[in-house]
């Protein structure tokens, strides 16, 4: 149950701080968000706040701000259409209600003639009941909407919608969302250092397990090393390379405690690792420091270090120097969550980071369907001086959509070949 709660918080925190960068550019842009959704599938939970409709879907594989604009704006209203019109105090048009217009006694209805929703914001038609015939016309508000079954959708005027923005605002609103998986990383990390503390390279031995070497031969956090075995030791990096050095051969720790100097034989234990090679351990931690300055530095480094490590990954697999073997899905991601989360809360925070960083770049990859498909299809148009055919464009990104389903279904599928098989 553990595991199931740190998975489900990690990947939910992934994919609203990501899909949240989206939606803050968006609408720092003008652009109307009908939904901010964490999920695919069928509704689980939702509620309406300053025009977006925020859900929880049943399928916690991903999430998506829908902008105006991105797919075919609502419907159209045609010339001989009959729809309801509710009208605010100035007679300008609130609501614009297409079907089940009984329902709407105090409506009126309306014979179209002309109707624009996106630019001139107008309708014009012949009343029923108007003796005269004569032809209305209804200035539509910006932030009207239509109702279709009794389900009410906000209309999207031109200068609301996604397309009418500038390249940058609309690069901005598409690159927010993996800046923010690095955003996010860069705070976990900062986290890290000020509750855990920042490794130092002094003498020093931190936090003793109660199963190991050192907490058996008496060895206390705090306690400066002077010397192992007439080797003189300076660094924390010397007393590593000692003990790794020498498994199951007993050590002369000379250190100092309270002012104190005391010699303690401790024989570190052996740990086999996965190249075959065997280490001696002895069960401690390096020692740390806490402080604001020092987290925030270690905040930087750390996402650095993990953004250019993950880089170097995605490298050797483009080169082929990986196999597709070599990645994880959801199953492997969930099976590794596991095993970190029985190390601790700080190696469980550390892994939330990683993935967020890994997260991050996956997005930014010039890849369909993909954030970094889109930036790549922004920049065409920004060379061009216009934008490809939308048709066009929308049939690249749903075939990159489809290969990359394909390739989740491989990756899943090796995944539980090599956990459950």
């Amino acid at each position: 149950m553990t595991t199931v709660i740190a998975f489900i918080v990690i990947f939910g925190a992934l994919v609203f701080f990501h899909e949240l960068g989206h939606l803050i550019f968006a609408k720092r842009a003008g652009i109307l968000c009908r939904e901010f959704a964490i999920g695919f599938g069928p509704k689980v939970l939702s509620f309406t706040r300053n025009e977006t409709v925020y859900t929880i879907r049943l399928l916690p594989i991903g999430g998506f701000v829908r902008m105006a604009g991105e797919d075919p704006e609502m419907v159209d209203i045609k010339p001989g259409y009959r729809v309801g019109l509710m009208l605010d105090h100035q007679d300008k048009v609130q609501k614009i209600i297409l079907n089940n217009k009984e329902k709407y006694p105090n409506a009126i209805v309306l014979e179209v003639e002309y109707a624009d929703i996106e630019h001139d914001l107008m309708i014009k038609g012949y009343m029923d009941g108007d003796e005269e015939e004569k032809l209305r016309s209804f200035q539509i508000l910006d932030n009207a909407v239509l109702v279709e079954d009794g389900i009410e959708s906000q209309i999207a005027p031109y200068d609301r919608q996604f397309a009418s923005k500038t390249v940058g605002q609309r690069a901005m609103a598409i690159f927010a969302g993996p800046m923010m998986n690095f955003i996010l990383a860069f705070v976990v990390f900062i986290l890290i250092g000020l509750l855990q503390g920042i490794p130092t390279d002094d003498p020093k031995l931190g936090t003793i397990t109660d199963d190991g070497a050192a907490y058996a031969a008496g060895l206390k956090e705090g306690d400066l090393v002077h010397s192992i075995d007439g080797v003189e030791i300076s660094s924390w990096t010397d007393v590593v390379e000692v003990i790794q050095k020498n498994p199951e051969k007993e050590l002369i720790f000379s250190i100092e405690r309270n002012g104190e100097d005391l010699e303690i034989p401790v024989t570190p234990k052996e740990n086999k690792l996965e190249d075959g090679k065997v280490i001696g351990i002895i069960g401690v931690y390096s020692p740390t420091e806490k402080s604001p300055l020092l987290a925030v530095k270690y905040g930087a480094t750390e996402t650095y270090f993990w953004t250019k490590e993950i880089f170097i990954a995605v490298g050797k697999l483009v080169t082929g120097q990986f196999s597709i073997d070599a990645l994880a899905g959801p199953v492997g991601i969930y099976q590794s969550t596991d095993m970190v989360a029985q190390s601790g809360i700080y190696y469980l925070m550390r892994w939330a980071g990683m993935l967020s960083i890994n997260l991050g770049i996956m997005n930014l990859l010039p890849i369909p369907a993909l954030d970094g498909g889109r930036l790549l299809f922004f920049a065409v148009e920004a060379v061009r001086g216009k934008p490809i055919d939308r048709q066009k464009e929308g049939m690249i990104h749903f075939l990159g959509f489809a290969l990359l389903m394909l390739l989740m279904l491989v990756v899943t599928w090796n995944d539980i070949q090599r956990f459950f098989l």
